[in-house]
């Protein structure tokens, strides 16, 4: 728990910048690619960067499986019955982040008015505190925590309950879904693998502290932060611990890999650029507050938010800055970055986009009160919960308001927006679908 002081006002909140914690796409968007990958043991879908740095999210469709598609584990679960579907598999909807679905094609700028809720799941939890996990979405389920200590697997279409599994503490992680396995962490210390079709134990991993970070998975390893202020990797089959860095602070924010590079944030003030392979040090970027914002990497760019009010653009080989933006108040919104255009929230009540090669303003949206949660970017337009109770829909050119919805506690989780519909969670403790 931390304390957030701001215009006199002393306001309690609990880890829920990490449902900001986010990632990103790359900027411009031209060929796709998916590949195969193995960890030695068995094959492991994995979503990788292509040498142009442009990714491809899991897809699903009824037929044979195809590379970069998958089966759906529960069929018919999609609105109108669609047998296509996209995966968003982890928070920043590919291991890199930046939190753009570019095969979003239902929603648009042109419909996102008529958005209405199509159902809500209640998991027993409600207050501030409530609503901090961000939801995934694969092979027709969500998956989403609980403070109540729960990881839920839901129906995507109708918001059913298909499983639930306890763990020991509350979970504000956001789970990852990898080769059908559900990847978490919890506030007992904990990261797990559950079956993603029965929420089975495959193993868990105890770290020395509570484990707030979300799961970035990619080829055959599990990369997760831990408040014991390390950085983990684990083999996504066994749990078994391939390496850890020590920070020696808490480690909230999400892990971001690209090219053979992990990129994290530190309450130290650090972001720090870790080998992937073996968690050697590279380089790491000094910020003069705590760094809670999840990094996101594009186009050989790494951008991410700060205590210290700034949002930063740092050459992802070096560590150079290369930008900044002062929102003149904490940043632990993480960014998403889709068409040269960098998106992100400030504690200061306002979701800003940015020019991703200047850093310059492009446009400001204010909301009734802080911005922790993360944009999600999908077909033009931007996602986004704020503590004044509400998600929004805002025209990714324009920053207009195109459609928002109250919610009965503040909007802290971060959205996902996969196949017309747009997942998020709130304080008053509900999982909202909404649709078209």
């Amino acid at each position: 728990m931390f304390t957030i002081r701001r215009s006199g006002t002393s306001m309690m909140l609990a880890v829920l910048w990490l449902c900001a914690s986010g990632s990103l796409f790359a900027q411009t968007f031209t060929t796709l690619a998916s590949f195969n990958f193995t960890d030695g043991e068995s094959p492991v879908r994995a979503l990788v960067q292509a040498t142009n740095g442009n990714f491809d999210g899991t897809m699903e469709e009824g037929g044979a499986q195809t590379p970069g598609r998958s089966r759906n584990a529960f069929p018919g679960a999609y609105p109108g019955g669609m047998s296509r579907s996209v995966n968003w598999s982890e928070f920043g909807f590919i291991p890199s982040g930046g939190r753009f679905n570019p095969q979003e094609r239902m929603l648009s700028p042109r419909n996102a008015h008529g958005l209405h809720k199509l159902w809500s799941f209640f998991t027993g939890c409600d207050g501030p505190i409530c609503g901090g996990s961000s939801a995934t979405v694969a092979n027709g389920a969500v998956y989403v925590g609980s403070y109540d200590g729960y990881v839920y697997a839901l129906n995507a279409a109708t918001g059913d309950k298909l499983w639930s599994f306890l763990t020991g503490g509350e979970v504000f992680s956001s789970p990852a879904v990898a080769d059908g396995v559900v990847y978490v962490g919890s506030n007992d210390q904990n990261v797990y693998a559950l079956n993603a079709a029965t929420g089975a134990e495959l193993w868990s991993y105890t770290t020395g502290y509570d484990v707030v970070s979300s799961p970035a998975v990619a080829n055959g390893v599990v990369y997760i932060g831990s408040e014991d202020g390390s950085v983990y990797a684990l083999n996504a089959a066994t749990g078994a611990k391939l390496w850890s860095y020590s920070t020696h602070l808490v480690v909230d924010s999400s892990p971001a890999v690209a090219n053979g590079v992990i990129y994290v944030g530190s309450d130290d003030g650090n972001l720090y650029a870790l080998n992937a392979a073996t968690g050697d040090k590279l380089w790491s970027f000094s910020t003069p507050g705590d760094v809670y914002s999840s990094p996101a990497v594009a186009n050989g760019v790494v951008y991410v938010g700060s205590e210290g009010g700034n949002v930063y653009a740092l050459n992802a080989t070096t560590g150079a800055k290369l930008w900044s933006y002062d929102t003149r108040d904490y940043v632990n919104s993480s960014p998403a970055v889709a068409n040269g255009v960098v998106y992100v929230g400030s504690i200061n009540d306002n979701v800003y986009a940015l020019n991703a090669a200047t850093g310059a303003k492009l446009w400001s949206y204010t909301t009734g009160n802080e911005v922790l949660s993360s944009p999600a970017v999908a077909n033009g337009v931007i996602y986004i919960g704020s503590g004044d109770d509400s998600v929004y829909a805002l025209n990714a050119a324009t920053g207009a308001k195109l459609w928002s919805y109250h919610t009965g506690n503040q909007v802290f989780s971060s959205p996902t927006v996969a196949n017309g519909v747009v997942y998020v969670g709130s304080g008053d403790g509900n999982m909202y679908a909404f649709g078209l």
